[in-house]
Formats: C-alpha cells, sequence, structure tokens
C-alpha cells in the first residue's frame, strides 16, 4: 500500500482531484489522505466518496499554537507551514509504515511504484527531491533564491530518525515560513538544503522522471508519447518516462484561456505533457459546476502576506508571458497536438 497525503482549499480543488485521478490510473493499491483547508472543499470531497481517499478538515489537527500563525501569514505560507504537519498527523493516527507528502499540483503518468522501488532499494527514512535547475547563471539564480530541493514529494517513514527530520522542519515552518527569499530560508522549502549534512538516512531521489517542472523541462526533448505515457529525452540521450509532473504555475486568463508559463519553447513537448492535463481539469471543472454548483473565476493567486508583492501577484503574474504558445484557448483544446518528433 502506498501512502500519500496532501492539502488543499477549494481553490486546488479541481486539481486536487485531478492528482487523485491521476494515481488512481496509474497504481492499484494507494491512500490519499486529502487535509481540505476550508469547508467547501470538504464537503464536496465527503460527497464524492473517493474510494481510495480520506478526507481530513483542517479543524482536526489545528491546535491553538498554528491559529495564531494562520492570522500571520498568507493562506499559501499557511499552507506551506503546514506540510509537516499534516505528514506527521498521518504517521501518528494511521496505521501506515510510511507517508509521502504530494503536491495538490502534481499528475502522475506512469506508476509511482518505481520511485518507492529505489527508496527501499537504499533504505531511506526520508526521500527529497532536487529541483534540478539548469547548469547556468539563471539555474543558479533559481536555486540562490528557491533552495536546492523542491517540496513536492516528501517521504518519511515511521522511524525515530526520521521523526526526528519531521520534528525540526515542523519546528522551523512555526518559527519562519514566509514568501520572501533570504540567505537560509523561503517559505518551507530551503529548510530541506542542509538535511543530507545534518541528518541521517536522508536520501535524494535519482530518477528523473519524479520531479519534471516547467523549471526544469527545458533540459529535455520528447522521444515518445506510448498508452499516455510520456518518454523524455536528456542532451546525453538517457530516456525515461515521467513519473509526475509539477503543473506550477499555470494562471488563467480573460477569455477562457489559460497561460501554461511552461519555459520550454518546444511546442511538441510542451503539448505533450500540458493537453492531456487541461482536459483532465476541464472535465472536472465541468462536473463540480453540473454536480455541485461550483464554479471557477479567473482570479489572481496571492502567495505572498507582502502587500506590494501580494498585489502583484494577484494582478500582474498571470500576464507574464516568455512565449505565444505557452497561451492555450480552453475552448479548443482538441486543436494542440504533439507536432512530430
Amino acid at each position: 500500500m502506498l501512502n500519500f497525503c496532501t492539502l488543499f482549499d477549494s481553490y486546488y480543488l479541481d486539481k486536487g482531484i485531478a492528482l487523485y485521478r491521476s494515481i488512481e490510473k496509474v497504481s492499484d493499491c494507494f491512500r490519499l489522505y486529502i487535509f481540505c483547508f476550508d469547508d467547501r472543499s470538504y464537503d464536496v470531497l465527503c460527497q464524492m466518496q473517493l474510494k481510495n481517499a480520506i478526507i481530513i478538515h483542517h479543524h482536526i489537527f489545528e491546535t491553538p499554537e498554528l491559529l495564531v500563525i494562520k492570522s500571520q501569514r498568507s493562506k499559501a505560507e499557511y499552507c506551506w507551514t503546514c506540510t509537516p504537519v499534516v505528514i506527521e498527523y498521518v504517521l501518528e493516527h494511521y496505521e501506515v509504515e510510511s507517508c509521502t507528502y504530494l503536491d495538490s499540483d502534481l499528475y502522475f503518468y506512469y506508476t509511482p511504484q518505481v520511485l518507492f522501488d529505489e527508496i527501499k532499494e537504499v533504505g531511506a527514512d526520508v526521500v527529497i527531491v532536487e529541483h534540478r535547475f539548469k547548469n547556468n547563471r539563471y539555474g543558479r539564480q533559481l536555486e540562490k533564491r528557491n533552495g536546492k530541493y523542491c517540496v513536492q514529494f516528501n517521504y518519511f517513514n515511521q522511524s525515530e530518525n526520521s521523526k526526528k527530520v519531521l520534528k525540526w522542519w515542523k519546528n522551523k515552518c512555526f518559527e519562519w515560513c514566509y514568501d520572501i527569499p533570504e540567505p537560509e530560508r523561503m517559505g518551507d522549502q530551503k529548510y530541506l538544503n542542509t538535511w543530507t549534512r545534518d541528518f541521517k538516512g536522508v536520501y535524494e531521489l535519482q530518477n528523473l522522471g519524479g520531479g519534471v517542472a516547467p523549471w526544469n523541462l527545458e533540459q529535455y526533448t520528447l522521444s515518445a508519447v506510448l498508452d499516455n505515457q510520456i518518454i523524455l529525452e536528456t542532451s546525453e540521450g538517457a530516456q525515461f518516462p515521467i513519473v509526475f509532473y509539477h503543473f506550477q504555475n499555470i494562471r488563467y486568463l480573460p477569455g477562457h484561456r489559460v497561460n501554461i508559463k511552461s519555459q520550454t519553447k518546444n511546442r511538441a513537448l510542451k503539448y505533450a505533457v500540458y493537453v492531456p492535463y487541461l482536459k483532465e481539469i476541464e472535465r472536472i471543472r465541468t462536473m463540480l459546476e453540473e454536480v455541485y454548483g461550483f464554479s471557477y473565476k479567473s482570479q489572481g493567486v496571492v502567495r505572498s502576506s507582502n502587500r506590494i508583492v501580494g498585489f502583484l501577484q494577484k494582478y500582474f503574474a498571470s500576464f507574464k508571458i516568455q512565449s505565444f504558445s505557452d497561451i492555450i484557448e480552453l475552448d479548443a483544446l482538441n486543436k494542440y497536438k504533439a507536432e512530430k518528433w
């Protein structure tokens, strides 16, 4: 049994359901513990009766200390603060050998069992995933700002060593967790930079298919698409299937368009990865509206508790365009087909 946890509110409900469905397509034996950060997402998910999900309301784990922190941070910053909290909750309240945190905007194209086979082989207690930024000046700037590792797929088992790391991380996030880049801190993420040095049993996932994302996509080319499996190739010629892709930073625009912000100009690659996901999101949004009266409207995403930064994120970030082929018309998704590679 593979045990995962994730967290989100109703704004990310469509993405959270897409995450669940993607795991369901590639894994026969799993459990996804979903921590709902508002009543609306909780009510909808309970009504959906997802076979392999456990739905948990935020009131269940929120302590007085957490509620004070909640009043001082943005929604995103509070969610980041709670990442180690929800992992710890699953390990302490359910009979599981391990729990792996997943960001709600992940989507699985291939069985995650290959990742857990790697983890078992090395005997890791904790697993972290590198951003795998490009090794150039811009990539080094991104790593300096965001950290070497991405909080997206984080494995913890029931060992005392694992719990020691998790407790340290939780205490650090309670102390400080903001969308402000500092030399040693950035959200919940830069804290991971020192784990392989300061703790035992911490392992960096090596499978390139675990952690493909906009910030590293341009390093690969599209080799093939076989039965919904997307095979990528490195510049050295090594091929691998995408296990999961991190659909971070997708921004909806007026006129039923979306800016996918893929950070690659390779049209075949971006459409092979993004179009199936966008189709799934549109199906889920249609279901949510028709069955539950839940509709999405284009709105800016605010991550920072800083008012000026938050204003820029809400009203301007969506319109930052690096490639015009990143703008996709949602009413015409079927016309976006991967070019011959």
